[in-house]
């Protein structure tokens, strides 16, 4: 006589609900989110990556270690949301490219703007989006469109603004800042002509104005940022090994931090604030 074997009403649910599936809903499933059950690189450790260097805003003074920048700051909020202390974090280094070539990590997660694209995703995983880059005017001191507070307000200025053929950058110029554009075969040719001044601003995503700010431009600065309007855009994720035992949880925790506001909060502070790139609206 074969033995009968009865299951519980929730585990019966759950083995049904995963035969249809393939997904596990196990009562334990909420409680394996924990430094005592992720299976991390280092247990009860949560290894994450950044750039070398990691740079301003993203991380203040290339010391992720404080919290301090945008993506330090996300980073720990999602420790936090596992249930790790700051203690129990531990940074490393790592290139754009080596980090997201296929194979084994070092890390549990990389956080350096690593945009969500299909290609990538064969070979590592990623959280939900963190971040979605919103475009910006990148110009200079004493320009037509330094200081202003407003799309109206670039409008109003009359300025010769560029951008690359064929971008985003390019759309957003035309359908939200309602402005011809100068029109650029790509980014390099666009940035010569702002410094030699033949434009008064480029229009490209927040992260390369940045850099073009800091370090291309002679007395750059970001006019402002403006919503990204972009539907193929898939944001910025955290970078996981393919098949990772931590992403569902990784995102889940992103996600909890979204929910409840935080994340908003930490871009307000990182993004705009203190980064010297004001929201246009």
């Amino acid at each position: 006589m074969k033995k009968i074997i009865k299951l519980a009403p929730v585990a019966a649910i759950a083995l049904a609900f995963t035969a249809l599936t393939g997904v596990s809903t196990s009562a334990s499933a909420a409680s394996t989110c924990t430094p005592s059950t992720l299976k991390t690189v280092t247990a009860k450790t949560l290894t994450i990556a950044t750039g070398t260097p990691a740079y301003t805003p993203w991380v203040i003074d290339d010391k992720p270690e404080t919290g301090k920048g945008f993506e330090a700051a996300v980073a720990y909020a999602v420790a936090k949301k596992l249930g790790y202390t700051n203690a129990q974090v531990k940074w490393i280094r790592t290139s754009f490219d080596a980090a997201i070539a296929p194979g084994p990590k070092k890390f549990d997660f990389n956080i350096q703007q690593y945009s969500i694209t299909a290609d990538r995703a064969k070979v590592v995983d990623f959280s939900s989006a963190y971040y979605k880059s919103n475009q910006a005017i990148v110009t200079y001191k004493g320009s037509k469109l330094d200081g202003v507070k407003s799309i109206a307000a670039v409008k109003a200025a009359k300025a010769t603004i560029g951008a690359a053929v064929a971008s985003t950058s390019l759309d957003a110029v035309s359908n939200l800042l309602g402005v011809k554009p100068q029109v650029f075969n790509d980014n390099a040719a666009a940035v010569t002509a702002l410094k030699n001044k033949q434009i008064d601003g480029l229009v490209v995503d927040l992260p390369t104005a940045f850099y073009l700010a800091a370090a291309e431009i002679p007395n750059g600065v970001i006019a402002g940022q403006f919503a990204n309007v972009d539907k193929a855009d898939k944001g910025a994720g955290l970078l996981l090994a393919k098949n990772s035992p931590i992403t569902a949880c990784v995102t889940k925790a992103l996600d909890a931090v979204r929910a409840s506001g935080e994340l908003a909060t930490i871009t307000t502070k990182w993004l705009t604030a203190s980064a010297g790139a004001p929201l246009l609206k």
